[in-house]
């Protein structure tokens, strides 16, 4: 556990305006939410406060997060890109790093760089229906862009969120859901084991399809999860015709620079930390699926 910052972690000089790539900043844990078993909400805001004025992300983008002796890990930005004073990283713990990470409590301070990455189309998909499709904790990168859809909701069509997971305990962000419906967002929940409480559907997320009309000249996908269920989720979409430069897919790889330079994340022509995470179907089809990519 760590307590304080680290000689590592040494604060920017007062005279820096520059939020540096390659050097993580002391960031304070604030708060600590549990969402489901072996996944928690961490709220960060930095320790400067030049970084804590002046840090902005977009939707879709991720950042480092360190802790020194231990290691580093890519975590996407989960809360709002309206207030990045308070930084939220839903994180799944499943590593070295994570486990670690798991251990932090209020007060506690970690590095963090970033952010990091492409981000969902926003305003190229202004006027259009959103389908946003995702499976367990990959609607940690996709909430940021739903928050953004709320404060600009009469600048889109309908918007749907199809939404999976394995136990009715493994949703995230349930306490939303009544406000992003209150908004005229169509949540569709389906878990692949349910408990005697749950009264929603059960299968797998590409199913939830079949129970929507989309338009396929009007619409685009947003998906994220297991790649197996992106790429299910890929051929419902073109089944219903949606073009592949419609179809937006933010991708999970061994990410070690978040720079591209170490070539930890090349898949194929690009880099997922550098190019992507956020990547149009047009722009991976070659390679989505091929081993080794």
């Amino acid at each position: 556990m760590i307590a304080t910052a680290s000689p590592t972690l040494a604060a920017p000089a007062a005279n820096n305006k520059t939020i540096g790539a390659m050097l993580p900043h002391p960031a304070k844990v604030v708060s600590v939410k549990e969402e489901a078993y072996a996944i928690a909400t961490y709220n960060l805001e930095f320790e400067d406060e030049y970084l804590r004025q002046n840090f902005s992300f977009r939707s879709g983008q991720f950042n480092m997060l360190y802790l020194p002796g231990i290691g580093e890990v890519p975590i996407s930005i989960s809360s709002d890109p309206a207030e990045p004073q308070l930084l939220g990283h839903t994180i799944r713990f499943a590593g070295n790093v994570t486990r670690a990470i798991s251990r932090l409590k209020p007060g506690d301070v970690i590095g963090l760089r970033g952010p990091f990455g492409s981000t969902w189309p926003f305003r190229r998909v202004m006027g259009q229906d959103i389908c946003i499709v995702t499976g367990g904790i990959g609607l940690a990168p996709l909430r940021p862009i739903i928050y953004t859809i709320l404060r600009h909701r009469a600048e889109f069509g309908r918007v749907f969120l199809l939404y999976g997971a394995r136990t009715p305990g493994d949703l995230l962000y349930t306490d939303e859901f009544e406000t992003w419906q209150a908004h005229n967002i169509q949540v569709r929940a389906t878990v692949d084991r349910a408990d005697e409480a749950w009264r929603g559907h059960v299968g797998v997320v590409p199913m939830l399809f079949y129970h929507l009309r989309l338009d396929a000249k009007n619409t685009t996908v947003l998906t994220c999860g297991p790649e197996i269920m992106i790429r299910f989720v890929i051929y419902e979409a073109m089944a219903r015709r949606i073009p592949k430069e419609r179809i937006y897919v933010s991708m999970e790889r061994n990410m070690k620079c978040a720079l591209g330079t170490c070539g930890h994340c090349q898949f194929g022509p690009t880099f997922i930390c550098k190019d992507g995470p956020v990547l149009s179907f047009a722009q991976i089809e070659p390679f989505f699926g091929v081993e080794d990519f």
